[in-house]
């Protein structure tokens, strides 16, 4: 393989890399393709590409949705519920 070979090849991963993180943002929290965690599943996870809450301002449990990709380089969504503290202190 010659460098400009191994160039194109870097660029079209890291463009890749960037439409599923795009893809990963746009999504809502009410898609129907996202699993529902329930406490004691295996989740395989590579890589975490982002972590979103429901709420911002909240003081309490919020639902939460994680998008990231499995060992096999799949992209997979989890929701599941975590305790905000945003919204907790008065500034």
């Amino acid at each position: 393989m010659n460098f400009k070979t191994i160039a194109s090849a870097s660029v079209f991963a890291v463009l890749s890399l960037g439409a599923v993180a795009a893809h990963a943002s746009s999504t809502s929290m009410n898609d129907a393709s996202v699993m529902q965690y329930r406490y004691g599943d295996h989740l395989d996870v590579k890589k975490v590409l982002s972590l979103k809450d429901d709420q911002r301002n909240a003081c309490g449990p919020v639902k939460t949705r994680m998008d990231y990709l499995d060992s096999q380089g799949q992209y997979q969504s989890v929701e599941y519920r975590s305790y905000a503290t945003s919204g907790c202190h008065d500034n």
